[in-house]
């Protein structure tokens, strides 16, 4: 199967097209013309993800995150990230991310978080001209959550261990926004909807300054996204019936806690 006949599955649920402008979905090493007999999925392409697709015999990852963001102006071995790029090179790998555009379907990353929530009432948090796609979500509890059931029920759902919060507020919670990844650049689009917390990932210090009645959370950047893995697996699965599609063994959260 070539390459783009895979692709093409995915941005029929999410076209490349409507990635936010800095970022840099789609090829990063090879093209749609390559033969590909299995794929491997990953949120991050790392040495060890690009070690287990060599040793596996796998010829193309598909990641969330680029493997390449900012434009690399030589390929030396210098870096990590030219590393990488030299290995895949030499072992014929294509390697495809699927990032922004799928964090701006309402099914995509943020959806999955609120479908993970149980919440109602889900709706795209900041559209574009395309009333189709956006940034983020919005939805309801189906009944009112003090605090310290959101804090459990997140934990739970997003197997998160330690989580980051601004002052919480005294009322019982319904409306929740929710944005995977990093989302600060959604806070006041999530506090003037009406939301009384904004769920998202990677919050800077001042971020946690908010009025009274609405608050954040940091729940982190990796645990906001791993869904995304499960969800690309099914729709390839149910496109391409017979294809072998695996998500990585080595899919690891960059940070570590102790």
């Amino acid at each position: 199967m070539k390459a783009g006949e895979i692709v093409k599955v995915l941005e029929d649920f999410a076209p490349c097209s409507i990635q936010e402008s800095w970022d840099n979905s789609g090829f990063i090493i090879g093209n749609e013309g390559a033969e590909v007999k299995s794929v491997l999925l990953a949120l991050d392409c790392t040495p060890a993800v690009i070690e287990e697709a060599i040793e596996s015999g796998t010829d193309m990852i598909i990641t969330h995150h680029p493997l390449i963001f900012s434009p690399l102006k030589r390929i030396t071995g210098s870096g990590i990230v030219e590393k990488m790029v030299e290995r895949s090179i030499k072992n014929n790998l294509i390697i495809y991310s699927i990032h922004t555009n799928i964090d701006k379907v309402i099914s995509g990353v943020s959806g999955l978080m609120a479908e993970n929530l149980g919440l109602c009432n889900v709706r795209l948090l900041s559209k574009e001209e395309n009333d189709n796609f956006g940034l983020g979500v919005i939805g309801e509890f189906k009944g009112r959550l003090d605090f310290q059931e959101v804090v459990s029920l997140v934990k739970e759902k997003f197997s998160v261990k330690n989580i980051r919060c601004s002052r919480p507020i005294d009322k019982k919670i319904k409306k929740v926004a929710l944005c995977g990844g990093s989302g600060s650049s959604l806070i006041s689009a999530a506090k003037d909807s009406g939301a009384q917390i904004f769920i998202t990932g990677d919050l800077k210090y001042h971020d946690f300054l908010c009025e009274d009645g609405f608050m954040v959370m940091d729940i982190g950047h990796f645990e906001s996204e791993t869904g995304v893995l499960e969800l690309l697996r099914s729709i390839l699965l149910k496109n391409l019936v017979t294809f072998a599609v695996r998500i990585s063994e080595n899919n690891n959260n960059l940070i570590y806690y102790y």
